[in-house]
């Protein structure tokens, strides 16, 4: 059961206080490693869930988007000129809906689903086999389901490795222009809506709290499609921005009728719901002092009986996670495989 646990939140002022004044407001990914690690937190999630063949499944998948490294694909990069333009607007410089698509990430999607054919069941493998053999056109149209947030026309069954491919390159974009050659200041910088990514402007998966260096004891959102973490301090909802009514809710069951050592495991839950009561919106908040080695998109895969339990509540979920979405079943698009 899910019911609200009352957990005090450190005031903003005084997180800023003990960290200093230097909290820093990017935590970028390891291009080089960020699926790699993915996949061994869901592997080591896997056993003994009841979810553990979707958990391996997923964890072949981040494995496939490691290997996928398109090192020497033409990615299409902004120029200085670009680049102090999104600054000055504040908007981000590689919006996923508007930036154009390198074609690398289309041959990127169709390798993915020819590897991940050998790990699918038997309907979804046809599904995948027909994906390899799909029209650019339609590929393309699937993209701009995911990264418009349109469900109408988007093919659930192959939504997972279209989210991947594109991930993949979004990491890469990202990853390319902070090491790219620079005459102004930073590439990425704050943007005017605090709570989308200030790279891609897509919404979060969940929030995590960090615990190293100078981020420690900071909350940060975590990026749906370029993995890229953004600090927004704790206690503020992820939707509406307000402080004023948050609460948090886990798995494990806090209520009146609870004791004292349940009540602890609630409130020291390393997964939780951060709910709002104004907007009525949620987002997962994931501790990594509790849980060191939480990943955004695993930990939120491993989670999900929480997300139903809290929906249960009429709460609606603010953040998404590409690796599954929930949806009616639309029929393909003209042109589909």
């Amino acid at each position: 059961m899910s019911v609200a646990a009352t957990i005090r939140v450190m005031p903003a002022e005084q997180i800023a206080a003990q960290a200093g004044g230097d909290t820093p407001l990017l935590l970028f990914p390891n291009a080089d490693t960020v699926f790699a690690e993915r996949a061994m937190r869901l592997r080591q999630l896997a056993p003994g869930h009841a979810m553990g063949d979707f958990l391996a499944f997923m964890a072949e998948l981040a494995l496939a988007q490691q290997r996928l490294a398109p090192a020497g694909a033409s990615l299409p990069l902004p120029d200085d000129a670009e680049l102090d333009r999104a600054a000055r607007l504040g908007v981000p410089p590689l919006p996923a809906a508007d930036w154009p698509r390198p074609a690398a990430w289309r041959e990127a999607a169709r390798a993915l689903a020819a590897a991940m054919a050998a790990f699918a069941p038997a309907a979804t493998k046809s599904c995948l086999d027909a994906m390899v053999a799909s029209s650019d056109q339609w590929l393309e149209r699937q993209a701009d389901c995911l990264l418009t947030g349109v469900t109408q026309g988007l093919e659930l069954a192959t939504s997972a490795i279209v989210a991947a491919a594109l991930q993949a390159t979004w990491v890469r974009l990202v990853d390319a222009v902070r090491h790219g050659p620079r005459t102004g200041g930073p590439a990425f910088g704050r943007v005017d809506d605090p709570l989308r990514c200030p790279c891609c402007g897509s919404r979060p998966v969940v929030s995590i709290t960090r615990f190293e260096g100078a981020a420690t004891g900071q909350r940060y959102l975590a990026c749906s499609l370029c993995a890229t973490m953004w600090h927004l301090a704790r206690g503020r909802c992820t939707h509406c921005g307000h402080d004023r009514h948050i609460t948090y809710q886990s798995l494990a069951s806090a209520g009146d009728a609870a004791d004292d050592a349940t009540r602890t495991r609630a409130a020291r839950a390393a997964v939780q719901a951060e709910t709002c009561d104004d907007c009525h919106h949620y987002l997962k908040i994931l501790h990594s002092d509790r849980e060191p080695l939480v990943d955004a998109v695993a930990d939120d895969l491993a989670t999900i009986t929480l997300d139903l339990l809290v929906a249960d509540s009429g709460l609606q979920r603010h953040g998404v996670n590409l690796m599954l979405l929930f949806g009616p079943p639309d029929p393909p698009p003209a042109g589909a495989p």
